[in-house]
């Protein structure tokens, strides 16, 4: 299905945009498990949250 027949409605963006360290992957990893996206929270320092997904 591709992005030009999903109805507007359907999409559910948002943005999420902050300094350094102001906790913007904690509060993304809570949304997303209150949400019921994920079911598990991870944790930064464990290097396990979704939205940190890239290799350092």
């Amino acid at each position: 299905m591709s992005a030009n027949t999903i109805p507007l409605n359907l999409f559910r963006n948002i943005g999420i945009i902050a300094h350094i360290d102001a906790g913007k992957t904690t509060t993304t990893e809570r949304i997303l498990y209150y949400t019921g996206v994920i079911h598990k929270m991870g944790n930064i320092d464990d290097g396990n949250t979704t939205m940190d997904w890239m290799p350092q």
